[in-house]
């Protein structure tokens, strides 16, 4: 749809702000989410893997050490491009990826609805180009609801969720635009290479848009990478870089990164690091063969977060190249924490299993990894404590933050990106669209933390995904696993904690605080009943298996 038909369909919201004074021009946007990656992985936030560019940006721009997601990859998918919560547009659990999944409740549809405009369809109503590239994840077979038709301008990426890196095949394949590219060619002098193809795209749709009619205009860009997420498929060139880094094993993994986030002062001095999970068993305990071998993953998963980082610094030079860094505002983070799936200490070899139609679940890390990535939190992709739903978060934009700027301590979540993007733009947010009631934003835009300023939150946080759930109010959290069922809440599954003192959620506080649990289970489920979490399909909410993420 053209700019100005679309401004004709919308009711703007009062929402909307200029971002600077009349006559500046509207800053460039740049959002880049990696795929299960743990909160520890990248050097900003106590990590080893060699990420020169994030490290740099974190540097220069602004660090988050609370920003939720939403747990897992299509609810976060979801609530990041719409800016509301996944049930509202129909991902309260996962995307049917083929036909709409039947006899669903509105929330659990498995396709991105009507109720919502994605973060490309508002910014298009200020005169932006929209371009994205890599997982949607957000559909079916339905292409009224893929990127073209959700307000992007180009896309090249894979429509679906995990897919092989090297070798894409059967319904995983890569598209661009709408049409399917089964045997997609390599962007760089290596074989193809999803992590290679997104960024080089993306690169490819700055330079045409900077060399045709609309150059002066600014342009919205959303890059979402499947790595980290398994298989854990990496160039031999970064394998070669990591052989031998992990031989010192999870436990001593666990403890640097902690020491490191300390010495950063990412986390207060009185947060204990949890014991290691009882499911992990010790990494002396292991066999040669099995240290070995597990060390081997762990390395190709740090070789898959090095080649983002590096084609991440191919896009930051393009920009450069077009006078465009200054004045673009980039956020990155990831959809979720560290997974835990598949194995314990991991399955599958990083060089044997990189042949055409290999099983997508190898090879995988494991529960033991995931264990030090999610450093210094417990818990994982899936659930509602730290380890699952906080992200590392770094929002880069030189015309606005400041360098050499301390944490940033206040909680965010993803709702806050549309807030931030239709401030930025000076878009405003619809009542309307195309003739459907647009549910409105519970967000708030993140541009005061860029000033140093309190974002002004005046509602709680709340997260639900698969019966895990989170309510955050200041200093408390309400957090449980599976306390959200197709029966109902079960408030006795809650746990209480006061996260600005117990970051780490070791000291359970809900048998001697009940009024405040009581509480904040009561926001909670107010919350959940307007999104839409209650009623809840099948067991639990559980999806049937087809619908697991791959």
């Amino acid at each position: 749809m053209k700019p100005a038909l679309l401004l004709t369909t919308l009711l703007l919201a009062p929402l909307a702000a200029l971002p600077a004074a009349a006559g500046t021009p509207k800053p460039n946007v740049l959002v880049i989410m990696v795929d299960d990656m743990g909160y520890s992985d990248i050097r900003p936030y106590g990590g080893e893997i060699d990420t020169p560019h994030l490290d740099s940006l974190a540097q220069n721009g602004l660090r988050f050490t609370q920003f939720y997601n939403s747990a897992r990859c299509c609810p976060t998918r979801a609530s990041l491009v719409t800016g509301l919560h996944p049930h509202e547009v129909g991902i309260g659990h996962m995307t049917g990826e083929g036909a709409k999944l039947p006899n669903r409740p509105p929330a659990y549809a498995g396709n991105i609805n009507d109720s919502c405009v994605t973060l490309a369809q508002v910014a298009k109503s200020a005169g932006y180009a929209t371009f994205m590239t890599g997982k949607w994840h957000l559909s079916g077979d339905d292409q009224a609801d893929w990127p073209l038709q959700r307000g992007f301008d180009r896309y090249y990426g894979c429509l679906a969720g995990a897919t092989h890196f090297f070798e894409p095949d059967d319904s995983r394949i890569m598209f661009d635009g709408n049409r399917r590219d089964p045997a997609p060619k390599s962007t760089t002098g290596r074989r193809f290479y999803t992590t290679d193809a997104f960024t080089d795209h993306a690169i490819r749709f700055i330079e045409d848009h900077k060399s045709g009619a609309s150059k002066d205009s600014p342009f919205l860009l959303y890059l979402a990478y499947t790595a980290p997420h398994w298989p854990l498929h990496a160039h031999d060139e970064e394998l070669k870089k990591y052989q031998d880094k992990y031989a010192l094993g999870w436990d001593k993994l666990r403890e640097q990164r902690y020491q490191r986030q300390l010495a950063s002062g990412l986390i207060p001095k009185n947060w204990k690091l949890p014991p290691r999970d009882p499911e992990v068993p010790a990494w002396d305990s292991l066999d040669e063969k099995s240290r070995a071998e597990s060390a081997d993953r762990m390395a190709a998963y740090a070789a898959m977060i090095d080649r983002v980082d590096q084609k991440i610094g191919d896009l930051l030079a393009t920009l450069k190249k077009h006078n465009a860094f200054d004045n673009t505002l980039i956020l990155f983070l990831s959809d979720n924490g560290a997974c835990a799936e598949v194995s314990l200490t991991g399955k599958g070899d990083p060089v044997k299993d990189r042949a055409p139609k290999t099983t997508l679940t190898i090879p995988s890390y494991g529960k033991a990894w995931a264990n030090a990535s999610a450093t210094p939190y417990r818990e994982y992709k899936h659930f509602a404590h730290e380890g699952g739903s906080n992200t590392n978060f770094i929002a880069h934009w030189p015309a606005r933050i400041n360098s050499g700027r301390d944490w940033f301590r206040e909680p965010a979540q993803l709702i806050d990106i549309m807030a931030t993007v239709v401030d930025v733009t000076g878009a405003g947010y619809p009542k309307e669209f195309q003739g459907h009631r647009i549910l409105p934003l519970d967000g708030v835009p993140l541009t005061p933390a860029f000033e140093g300023k309190s974002l002004g939150r005046k509602a709680p946080l709340f997260i639900e995904h698969e019966g895990n759930a989170f309510v955050r109010d200041g200093d408390w959290k309400l957090v449980g696993k599976n306390v959200s069922t197709a029966a109902g809440l079960n408030v006795k599954r809650w746990e209480l904690y006061h996260i600005t003192a117990d970051g780490t959620e070791l000291d359970n506080l809900a048998g001697t605080h009940p009024g405040k649990v009581a509480e904040l289970s009561a926001q909670w489920e107010t919350w959940a009943r307007r999104v839409g979490v209650f009623p809840k399909p099948g067991n639990a909410g559980d999806a049937p298996k087809k619908d697991k993420k791959r």
